[in-house]
């Protein structure tokens, strides 16, 4: 069986290493793999760390893209490749463009599709933008749909999807997570390296489209009223390259001493940046995932998730983007031992890192 990985960002070179890499110890699967580079360098740092190296590079980055340049860049591109390799299926990963537009390739070449981590609904169609939609018409063009939860199977069916064709994996991010932390780490930046751990750091990761504007004004002001009035916490933000996101951060922190802005980190310092920390406060999909395997309480700063599972496990909370309401919560976090302790040795609802061996068992079993 000839499968052919397509992936353009580096949430998805991450969940999809696993795969790769598990593929690569069986001897009845031919495995390809193609970049899009939606993503250009942070993609190209989790390939550099897994070991992966392309067949297939489409480099379709350019700055200021827009969402129509990446679809039909990733078609175009693509149709020549699947013309050539004629894969027996295609695998995708989540709720990028790419994963939309490389699904949509496939499906144009009658190709099967399987899509990893499927049936994450958030029940806004414009919340996460343009995930949510990517996700659902992803759906509607696989053949297979690797589930990491039961929730997202009964997500599935609701929508019509046959049973047999779902399986529950569990999260290729936590198999990834150990390959990645490591006691003895050192990191590169030596701010990360001078930090006392043992005080109140918190990490702080927000990019999303949907909070752009106010949403993000919000946010940051109730951060820096936490940093005026607590002495004891310190943010570490490593900001998106974003221009937006970096104007709008440096307007409420730029003045701070115990907030500190720093470069996007790539995967590794990422993860053990992560591991470190008290607790995460974010907008990110995938930190939700991968922070409770660290035993981290997660703050969400969205008004809708697609993990309900971590919400219902109690590993995370929902906060929205509301001022008093992100100041409350963090403030609570910080306060509140017993909240802390239930938040932190809640049980990981995304798995227990065998996800990639069960999404490889599937294929070795496919006709």
């Amino acid at each position: 069986m000839k499968v052919l990985f397509v992936f353009g960002t580096r949430p998805e070179g991450i969940k999809m290493a696993p795969i790769i890499k598990e593929i690569e110890k069986r001897h009845d699967l031919e495995s390809y793999t193609c970049v899009t580079g939606q993503h250009r360098e942070m993609l190209d740092q989790v390939l550099e760390i897994f070991d992966i190296k392309p067949d297939y590079d489409l480099n379709i980055f350019k700055k200021g893209q827009s969402l129509t340049d990446v679809t039909t860049k990733t078609l175009l591109g693509l149709e020549d490749i699947l013309e050539e390799l004629k894969p027996d299926i295609l695998m995708v990963q989540g709720d990028t463009t790419t994963v939309f537009a490389a699904a949509l390739a496939a499906f144009y070449k009658k190709i099967k599709i399987g899509h990893v981590e499927a049936g994450l609904r958030s029940g806004n169609l414009y919340s996460p933008y343009p995930e949510e939609a990517n996700r659902k018409l992803t759906g509607v063009l696989a053949n297979y749909h690797f589930a990491p939860t039961e929730s997202n199977r009964e997500n599935l069916l609701k929508e019509g999807y046959d049973d047999k064709n779902i399986f529950i994996t569990g999260n290729t991010v936590i198999d990834a997570l150990k390959y990645s932390v490591k006691e003895d780490f050192v990191f590169d930046d030596e701010i990360l390296n001078n930090l006392d751990y043992n005080k109140e750091v918190v990490l702080l990761t927000a990019h999303r489209r949907e909070n752009w504007g106010e949403p993000m004004e919000n946010i940051f002001s109730a951060i820096r009223r936490v940093i005026l009035e607590r002495e004891n916490v310190e943010i570490v933000f490593p900001i998106h390259l974003n221009p937006i996101v970096r104007s709008t951060a440096k307007k409420y922190f730029s003045d701070l001493d115990r907030v500190h802005l720093i470069e996007p980190l790539s995967y590794m310092p990422f993860s053990n940046l992560m591991a470190r920390v008290k607790f995460v406060v974010t907008d990110s999909g995938g930190v939700q995932e991968e922070a409770p395997a660290l035993g981290k309480p997660v703050l969400v700063l969205r008004n809708e998730t697609e993990r309900m599972e971590g919400v219902e496990a109690k590993t995370a909370k929902l906060v929205g983007t509301n001022s008093q309401d992100v100041y409350d919560s963090i403030i609570n976090l910080l306060d509140d031992k017993n909240l802390y302790e239930k938040m932190s040795k809640a049980i990981n609802p995304y798995g227990d890192g065998h996800a990639a061996k069960k999404i490889v068992n599937i294929l070795e079993g496919m006709d």
